[in-house]
């Protein structure tokens, strides 16, 4: 960990051997060009006759990527012309993608998602684009460090006042505003991890070193500890009430891999595993709906489970089904069955790109969520300041979590949760938030590329420096 927090930059003036970094926001606009031509190809392929007679959804789609894409492109290039050139293009394919697949799958079901879809794109990547422009400097989000707890207390106690939370297949995560749907514990995500990066780059030191030694274990104090205990308890008790286990997975896996990573502490892992497995006993035994979940991951292919109106595993066992029948090359675009899986546009969208896509089509979308995620650690390793470092690197693991889980609630390896796949399943609060988690990333990614005379990193303590 003395190497994730103690580096030391320098640019080409004052070192010679250290090349100045290139902006390279020309090879940004390049694969973004080629990124935004997805979608629309995806869409002639799911339907090309649809297409032939003059259905311009493709259009729209391509038309609202492409100005999205070309507005966020020219912010950077005027507010942060050092940051990563490929966390745009990578972005804008997993999104088009997305697209393609809701558009396709309105085809032969009810939803009905793909034209609000387009229009929570718009809107996100515009409030990406935003948030570049307005956030200067990364470093700026530390002052509010408090501020961002008080914010995602707030976010997720919303859907439990009355009159304004919405309950949706027995969770009550979503809020109604203007007759719309929101679920304020996407945004909630962002400023945890903005609160865990604060408190965690400031009290790191006291953590380490301030406890009480039992064994080979230095156990940090109580008081050092107890701000982010204090948070993790209430977001995760908040949860429990709103019976969203997925947000209680996500959540507690970015406050355990944070505190690992200020750490270095392996026993900060051991120990989290020890609360799942505790908290895992508990939830199975007094939560009804954790019991259902659970049960139905367990006894998946019997009969009277399948058929389960409620807390039954038809929908799990659809979609294997879908991804079976997919194999190595997939079906094609459009000659799937994604009507036959629940929510095959959110919850279960995995499933039917596995389907049309197959097993190499899927795998190189996560291959495209691989790479993001390198970036964004590439960003965290390489800017001068610990808030940044933590901040980036928690944001790409929020992504990750989100994603194992996802990945693993589809294939069976763990229970389903209901959590979204980042990016491309159909929902306006997620895309929203995961595209201001991508302004973030992008604007510690400039201060990490960009120019530096000699940096000492006045905020990391010596001891872990060293």
């Amino acid at each position: 960990m003395a190497n994730f927090f103690g580096l030391r930059r320098s640019d080409s003036h004052g070192d010679a051997g250290v090349a100045t970094p290139r902006p390279r926001r020309f090879v940004e606009l390049f694969f973004t060009l080629i990124a935004v031509a997805i979608c629309p190809a995806s869409m002639w392929m799911v339907d090309p006759e649809a297409v032939a007679k003059g259905d311009t959804t493709w259009l729209l789609a391509a038309g609202v990527l492409g100005i999205g894409a070309l507005l966020i492109h020219i912010v950077l290039y005027v507010r942060a012309r050092f940051a990563d050139p490929f966390i745009l293009p990578i972005v804008v394919a997993l999104n088009g993608i997305g697209l393609a697949m809701i558009y396709r799958i309105d085809l032969t079901t009810a939803a009905n998602a793909g034209a609000a879809q387009i229009i929570w794109t718009g809107v996100a990547m515009v409030a990406s684009a935003v948030t570049l422009f307005f956030l200067k400097d990364h470093r700026g989000l530390r002052r509010i460090t408090y501020t961002s707890l008080a914010i995602a207390l707030v976010l997720l106690v919303l859907p439990l006042v009355p009159g304004l939370g919405v309950e949706i297949n027995g969770a009550r995560i979503w809020i109604s505003v203007l007759g719309r749907t929101f679920q304020p514990g996407e945004i909630a995500k962002i400023a945890l991890a903005v609160f865990f990066a604060g408190y965690l780059s400031t009290h790191r030191d006291l953590i380490l070193l301030a406890g009480k030694k039992v064994g080979p274990v230095r156990l940090p104090r109580f008081r050092d500890l107890a701000p982010m205990f204090v948070a993790w308890l209430i977001s995760i008790g908040v949860l429990v009430l709103q019976k969203d286990l997925g947000s209680a997975i996500l959540f507690f896996g970015l406050f355990l891999s944070m505190l690992y990573l200020a750490t270095g502490r392996i026993v900060w892992v051991l120990l989290g595993l020890v609360f799942v497995a505790v908290g895992g006993v508990l939830a199975y035994n007094f939560i009804s709906h954790v019991h259902y979940r659970i049960y139905a991951w367990v006894h998946a292919f019997d009969p009277e489970i399948y058929n389960q109106p409620f807390g039954g595993s038809g929908q799990v066992v659809q979609g294997l089904f879908g991804l079976a029948s997919g194999g190595l090359f997939g079906r094609g675009w459009g000659n799937g069955r994604p009507d036959l899986v629940a929510f095959s546009n959110s919850d279960m969208i995995i499933t039917a790109l596995g389907e049309e896509l197959g097993l190499l089509g899927l795998g190189a979308i996560l291959m495209l969520f691989l790479l993001l995620v390198t970036r964004g650690m590439r960003a965290a390793l390489g800017t001068p300041d610990a808030f940044g470092k933590l901040l980036a690197a928690g944001l790409s693991l929020v992504m990750v979590i989100q994603l194992l889980v996802v990945i693993g609630g589809v294939t069976r390896l763990i229970p389903l949760t209901g959590l979204t796949t980042p990016f491309m399943s159909a929902g306006g609060s997620s895309l929203l938030a995961n595209w201001v988690i991508v302004a973030l990333l992008l604007s510690i990614s400039h201060s990490a590329r960009a120019p530096h005379v000699v940096e000492t990193y006045d905020d990391v303590p010596e001891s872990i420096s060293r």
